[in-house]
Formats: C-alpha cells, sequence, structure tokens
C-alpha cells in the first residue's frame, strides 16, 4: 500500500452515471489487475474505493458508477486538481489459472477491472472472450477498447437492445474457455457461479471502512474463515466461496 497525490488528467462522463477518471502519479504499488484505491474527497469521513481500470506508466485509469454524494462529489472534480489516493490495495487477480482461453464476465460497474486484466491476459498470450452485461444499451461502456486490446466481445442487454438478450449467463451456454474471472453484482455472481465450468475467481464488493484491513468492516465468511474482502480479497476463488442464504 502506498499513499500519495495524483493530478486528475481527465474526468468525463461515459453514459448518464458512468465516469471515466484518468490520474498522473506514482502507480508502482499497483502489482496485479483486480486491486482498487482508496481515494479521498474534502469533508468526506471515508475514503472512496474504486477498482483499477487501466494502468499504463504513471497514468491511472478509473471508471466508477455515480451512486452516492461521494461518487457526486468526485464527478465535478476538473482536470489540474490533486486527489489523495491509498493505492496497491486488495489482492487481486491471479493469471496463472487463466489457461489458453480465459472468459472475462462483468457486469455494469463491475467491468472496469477486467480491462486491466484482459490486456494483462492478452499481453501473457491468451485468447480472451470478454461477456460484457448492461440493462439496456444506453448503459453500454468500453465494448470497442475491449476489442482494441483484441479480445472477443459478447455484449448483453436484460432488455435485448443491444447484442444478445438476456444476461451474461445467457451467453456462456456453447462458450468454449479454458477458465473465468468475474465481477459484478452479487447476484450475477451467484448466477455465474452456478452455471459457468472450470477453475473461476470472482471479485466482490463490500462497504469499506479503512480499505486496508485494519477494521474488519468488509469481512465474509469463506470455507477456510473469515476474510477482510479488502486485504484477503475483492478476489476470491471459486472453491473457497460460501454464499449467504
Amino acid at each position: 500500500m502506498k499513499q500519495s497525490d495524483f493530478t486528475i488528467l481527465e474526468n468525463i462522463g461515459l453514459t448518464e452515471n458512468i465516469f471515466r477518471l484518468r490520474l498522473e502519479g506514482d502507480t508502482s504499488a499497483i502489482a496485479r489487475p483486480g486491486q482498487f484505491v482508496n481515494i479521498l474527497l474534502a469533508d468526506r469521513f471515508l475514503r472512496r474505493p474504486l477498482s483499477v481500470c487501466d494502468r499504463e506508466g504513471d497514468i491511472l485509469t478509473l471508471i466508477y458508477k455515480v451512486v452516492g454524494g461521494g461518487t457526486k462529489q468526485l464527478s465535478t472534480l476538473p482536470a489540474g486538481r490533486k486527489l489523495n489516493l491509498l493505492t496497491g490495495l486488495g489482492n487481486g487477480y491471479d493469471l496463472e489459472t487463466a489457461g489458453t482461453h480465459p472468459l472475462v464476465i462483468g457486469g455494469g460497474a463491475g467491468i472496469p477491472p477486467l480491462f486491466f486484466l484482459t490486456r494483462e491476459l492478452i499481453a501473457a498470450g491468451c485468447r480472451v472472450t470478454a461477456v460484457l452485461g448492461f440493462n439496456t444499451k444506453d448503459e453500454i461502456f468500453y465494448p470497442d477498447e475491449f476489442r482494441a486490446l483484441g479480445a472477443q466481445v459478447i455484449v448483453t442487454t436484460a432488455d435485448g437492445s443491444c447484442g444478445t438478450k438476456g444476461f451474461v449467463t445467457d451467453a456462456l451456454p456453447g462458450l468454449d474457455y479454458t477458465s473465468y474471472y468475474a465481477c459484478g453484482p452479487e447476484p450475477m455472481l451467484k448466477a455465474v457461479y452456478r452455471c459457468a465450468k472450470g477453475p473461476g475467481q470472482f471479485s466482490f464488493e463490500k462497504r469499506m471502512g479503512c480499505g486496508f484491513g485494519a477494521c474488519m468492516g468488509c469481512s465474509c465468511r469463506t470455507i477456510t474463515g473469515y476474510k477482510r474482502i479488502c486485504r484477503e480479497g475483492p478476489v476470491l476463488r471459486k472453491e473457497e466461496i460460501l454464499w449467504d442464504a
């Protein structure tokens, strides 16, 4: 973990409530896709955790959804503003289990960390298929960016307004793959867990206090006991997950 100041280079809307934030600063603590940062905002007691969408040199890209006062405040900050970040948080995805043709499966605001993951998998020689799920075509972001990395992209929309009608799980039957990586809302993760085959890794979202393992506020139960999503997570392997009833 490292604390440092970053300068905002860009903070723009991609859809009505999805924003892309590009920052310049010390990214050296970010070692794996799936890790997250914690952003300090003026007059906010708790930092805001955001997953890393991409890291290239000293440029950090974050994509976030405006869901409350903190992210609304973040969306108003202009280029040139300084932000204090804790970086290198969480365990991230393990690429060693990918095989030759991994799937990345994302839903809505869970898609951003899969972009960095896809970049790293392709750089390692993998053939990647990205299944990206949205509610409607108006919420779609980043399919062309995944394609530009070299991934095959399948888009699903719950209302059928673009791509495959239904959820990400509706696109899985018939696909050939060696492993999968998933990130999204918990109902989506549960559905993927039930129907996807092979080795899997899941990135979870929990409300966090400190963001680095001190407060225990984001603990969840696994087959080996309680784990902190901010420290031992946010990525858990398929075989260690215990779903709440």
